[in-house]
């Protein structure tokens, strides 16, 4: 069968339903989405759910920034409940590195973040469960939080719906047509879509995605793992979100009696299709020892569950948002490092301006470009905040 449409987004993890909302909102008429399987199945189905906004680069942290507005008042602004739960977040720095977090909270109180470093007093305090080191040096925000990430792709998609566009599942995108340079149509299995606009996001299968259109990335898929641990109420009742330089985890806590954590340094390259999505028992021991060095608490915890997902990796771990050049029509959203979910609403917003604009606006998103590997502009960090995932 052959349809026409506006435009097809190739994805349907946060950031493909972010964007397919963002361009139906802004008035296009019938954009399309195609979900090889399910809503949320990659990266986005296996996401931590953080939500903060320390960051060393201005972009991520503007984008942040502006998604945390819509989380906070996502039913006002969108539409639907994504479980969105203010927690605070504190970020524990080893005194060697105070000057690269001095830099890092002056680049985000100048974006207007709510966040400062903050005393050892002040610290204890807000967290009276976290043990301190001699050397340390503590920041925090407290707007900052968790949500659930599947639900969060799940409400943009039904408002997307709601608004006049089309969502997909069991329809895998096969390749993109281009003709004389310019997109022409997006074909499935059964199907071809006529649209002179496709966007590509399709998470850690966004290399093997682009390679088909003769398009070479810097991507990797890789493998990380989380667990959860189930506390004991009167050891710990409860902690903020939290990422602990000097101990390599990132961590938050989830229900009533639940913490989440993991550690984003710990990756190996893997295969979307075939890799394990279960967590291991080396790493398992290794991030519960490290977390139970910060959080004295969790010693006597109980493991509850865990599971691996998938980052989509660049080389300066900064996404690729871009139009890629050369072919009109075509647009790429991608590697997103680990940081996806936290940057999904204002990343959908770029997009939709990038692509009935002419360029973003509401973010300045230069740094961002897909040449910018060939170019030797990679985005450069103060600090190796990595771990933060």
């Amino acid at each position: 069968m052959t349809i026409t449409t506006d435009a097809v987004v190739i994805g349907g993890g946060v950031m493909g339903t972010s964007i397919l909302y963002n361009l139906v909102s802004r008035g296009m008429q019938n954009p399309v989405l195609l979900e090889r399987t399910t809503l949320g199945a990659g990266s986005t189905g296996r996401s931590s759910g953080a939500i903060r906004m320390h960051y060393s680069t201005e972009v991520n942290a503007a984008l942040a920034w502006e998604s945390l507005n819509t989380y906070e008042n996502f039913d006002e602004v969108v539409g639907g409940d994504v479980g969105f739960v203010k927690t605070g977040y504190m970020v524990f720095v080893p005194g060697d590195a105070v000057d690269g977090l001095r830099h890092n909270i002056a680049l985000q109180r100048g974006v207007g973040i709510d966040t400062q470093i903050i005393s050892r007093e002040d610290a204890h305090e807000l967290a009276p469960a976290f043990a301190q080191y001699d050397d340390e040096v503590f920041a925090w925000e407290p707007r900052s939080g968790h949500a659930d990430p599947s639900g969060t792709g799940t409400a943009y998609a039904t408002r997307a719906r709601e608004l006049g566009a089309t969502v997909l599942l069991e329809t895998p995108a096969t390749s993109v047509e281009i003709e004389n340079d310019r997109v022409v149509a997006v074909t499935t299995a059964k199907d071809r879509y006529i649209t002179d606009t496709a966007v590509v996001a399709t998470g850690p299968w966004s290399k093997r995605f682009m390679a088909g259109i003769g398009i070479d990335l810097p991507l990797e898929a890789t493998r990380h793992e989380v667990f959860l641990l189930k506390r004991n109420l009167k050891e710990l009742p409860f902690h903020p979100g939290g990422a602990d330089m000097g101990n390599m985890t990132y961590f938050r806590p989830e229900g009533a009696d639940l913490t989440l954590v993991g550690n984003g340094n710990r990756e190996e390259n893997a295969d979307p299709d075939t890799y394990n999505p279960q967590p291991s028992m080396g790493y398992l021991e290794d991030v519960w020892l490290r977390l139970s060095k910060r959080l004295p608490g969790i010693a006597g915890a109980e493991y509850f569950t865990g599971y691996a997902g998938l980052y989509t990796s660049t080389p300066d771990l900064h996404p690729v948002i871009d139009k890629v050049d050369g072919i009109e029509g075509l647009y790429i959203c991608t590697g997103f490092s680990g940081h996806g979910f936290k940057l999904a609403p204002a990343v959908g917003n770029v997009m939709a301006e990038l692509m009935l604009d002419g360029a973003a606006s509401t973010v300045n998103i230069r740094a961002l470009k897909m040449d910018r590997f060939k170019r030797g502009e990679m985005n450069t960090t103060s600090y190796d905040f990595k771990v933060i995932a």
